[in-house]
């Protein structure tokens, strides 16, 4: 399933690789004449890089017109491409693979880098070098490694100098499904590091063919070679990388100073000639100062890349210690962010969600209980959901019961109750009963009173309720994340006497609750860099989605405010006349203590009962007066937004 706009990209990205690929093959050996290992060079380095390893192989080696490959092939710039697809066919290989089996044995990341250095040097040159270039390079295998051991340290030096920081830095970034080989990121963020690693290598590998330390392109006419253009004298055309026969080209030194097949410069150059066993001129010829230069100076560059993103992520963590969590846009994280930090502060995977609620679904719906042995008991599921807050728009929530806020478990002082609370998240959680007295094994603190629920687990809660008055429930485990997703829901308290109650005509409760929407995912709202919120619900709808509360005229509203959110403190104020705050945190006020008021700051975990007259007729707002969390998104619709609603007075 496609979570992300990059996952489409990827998707129609790796579909023109294919593409690409089996042209290139197809022409490859249909037409092309060049060396076998080369053929597979450009087709490896095009399923790596796709469109753009066409488009090297159509500019640089394909052969336009029949027995012009020669001349086609000469100008250095193409030698040094040939070179340098020749290098990351084989250490690009090794790396890639490499990387996919440490992330799935889940070995940390700054192993994982050593495993795909030693592992692309080895297979690219063991393997591309040595063995497949044996029959042109002449002498025994390990002649030839030996041989081809410093031109291959400088290129893959480069090469990993670009693809190595690329590759950690966008693995360990925001979207961390880049660490996991099932996932298209991966392949893509691959992709993405060998193209970076061309073009670091590219330029060494310019040189490197340039003091014949290196082959470039090459021509291999097979038995029924064509007629070769002149340019400059036969062995001008063998400057260009065609080989006069393969007696001479087992005589090529490929590592040594003046062997190798190599290009001189460009055409025209007077001493084209001095390859295939001749001796370069000494102003041309590399000095060991020179060589040596070159590869300190790789190296430097080698260190640079495997350094930088030590200073940036934490090259600690493995694919199995941060799974395929995405971070919200503008999150921190830095080289010592914790793998338990960036799960909670993750999107919920979409993929997860277990159930879509209808567009108009309404939470808090109460809850009825069944009786068992005169003990009330009600059963909480805790799962993923999708949820729709306004009308096109819906967040991914863990609920209970398929809604948010979750059903109201509505008692007596007095009842015997027993909740039964199964998890079918893809996390531990527990229940905490906020605000109630009660034995402290039912408290709910995951890990303090109690064991956390498993994912698949129950627990049951059962106590007797002493109190009366507005509480509410919610998780106590990962809390900061589970509580803001929408594991919450309202806890209505009858008084076993009646004479007790807050009078009023009606009531209504408002759980409020903060939403963080970005790039089509949800993320828990946190009051930290790139964590605030940019939803706002009264019971799981934003205005204009959230219920209209209507009144007749001269009655009386009871509003039970439940600070269910997490990140804010909300003036909670309605407009038409002030109300009187009857009761806080379930606590009933004495008359002497009540007072009037048309603002209460309600913060998170705290309730507050008030009653409102309705003392005209229209229709007034109930909204928090921060104007921002009167909007979507940051837009208004219908006049407002978010923690708005209307109640609608009638005469």
């Amino acid at each position: 399933m496609f979570v992300q706009p990059i996952d489409y990209f990827l998707a129609a990205w790796f579909v023109l690789a294919g593409l690409s690929t089996a042209y290139v093959a197809w022409d490859q050996f249909r037409n092309n004449p060049e060396p076998a290992v080369m053929k597979w060079g450009f087709i490896l380095v095009t399923l790596y890089l796709g469109p753009v390893g066409l488009l090297l192989y159509v500019l640089a080696d394909k052969e336009p017109r029949p027995g012009t490959h020669e001349q086609f092939i000469k100008p250095l710039w193409k030698q040094g491409i040939g070179s340098t697809i020749h290098c990351v066919a084989g250490d690009a290989t090794g790396i890639i693979i490499a990387a996919a089996v440490t992330a799935m044995l889940g070995l940390p990341m700054w192993l994982d880098i050593v495993i795909e250095y030693i592992a692309g040097f080895a297979l690219g040159l063991l393997i591309f070098q040595a063995l497949f270039m044996k029959n042109m390079m002449g002498g025994t295998y390990w002649e030839n490694v030996r041989k081809s051991f410093m031109p291959e340290f400088v290129s893959m030096n480069a090469m990993m100098a670009g693809m190595a920081p690329v590759m950690a830095m966008l693995m360990m970034g925001r979207d961390m499904r880049a660490m996991w080989p099932g996932e298209l990121l991966f392949w893509g963020v691959m992709a993405l590091g060998v193209g970076v690693g061309f073009a670091t290598a590219y330029p060494f590998n310019v040189w490197l063919v340039a003091k014949g330390l290196k082959h470039g392109l090459m021509t291999d006419r097979g038995a029924q070679r064509e007629p070769k253009p002149a340019a400059h004298g036969q062995h001008a055309a063998h400057a260009a990388g065609g080989e006069a026969s393969r007696s001479q080209a087992s005589h090529q030194g490929h590592g040594g100073i003046s062997g190798g097949h190599r290009h001189a410069g460009s055409e025209g150059q007077g001493d084209a000639g001095m390859q295939h066993g001749g001796s370069l001129p000494p102003h041309r010829a590399p000095t060991s100062t020179q060589i040596a230069a070159v590869a300190s100076f790789t190296t430097i560059l080698l260190v640079g890349g495997f350094a930088y993103p030590f200073m940036k992520v934490n090259m600690s963590l493995s694919a199995h210690d941060v799974g395929d969590v995405i971070m919200a846009p503008g999150m921190i994280m830095d080289f010592d962010t914790p793998a338990d930090s960036m799960r909670d502060m993750a999107a919920i995977d979409p993929r997860l969600a277990s159930f879509e609620a209808e567009p108009d679904a309404m939470g808090g719906q109460v809850l009825e209980p069944r009786i068992e042995d005169g003990v009330k008991v009600f059963d909480l599921e805790a799962s993923v959901i999708r949820w729709s807050i306004l009308p096109g728009e819906t967040v991914e929530a863990y609920a209970y019961n398929g809604q948010v806020p979750g059903p109201t478990l509505r008692v007596t002082e007095g009842d015997r109750v027993r909740i039964n609370v199964t998890n079918r998240l893809p996390e531990s959680t527990t229940v905490h009963w906020h605000g109630l007295i009660l034995p402290n094994e039912m408290d709910g603190p995951a890990e303090i009173t109690q064991d956390p629920i498993q994912p698949g687990g129950s627990y049951s809660y059962e106590y007797t309720v002493g109190q009366h008055g507005t509480y509410f429930y919610h998780t106590h485990d990962h809390v900061d994340r589970q509580q803001s997703l929408g594991l919450y829901g309202a806890l209505i308290i009858d008084p076993s006497d009646p004479q007790d109650e807050i009078p009023a005509d009606l009531e209504y409760t408002v759980q409020l609750q903060e939403w963080l929407k970005r790039e089509w995912l949800t993320y828990p709202s946190m009051p930290m860099e790139g964590g605030l919120p940019n939803f706002f619900t009264i019971n799981g709808k934003a205005f204009p989605a959230t219920d209209t509360v209507r009144i007749k005229l001269g009655q009386t509203l009871k509003v039970r405010f439940v600070g269910s959110h997490t990140t804010a403190i909300h003036p909670m104020h309605i407009h038409g006349g002030p109300f009187e705050v009857a009761a806080v945190d379930g606590e009933t006020l004495a008359q002497p203590a009540r007072y009037m008021a048309d603002t209460v700051n309600v913060g998170p975990g705290q309730r507050f009962d008030v009653i409102w007259k309705a003392q005209r007729p229209g229709k007034w707002l109930l909204h928090c007066h921060i104007p921002h969390h009167t909007t979507n998104n940051n837009v208004e619709t219908q006049g407002g937004g978010g923690l708005m609603l209307v109640i609608e007075v009638e005469s």
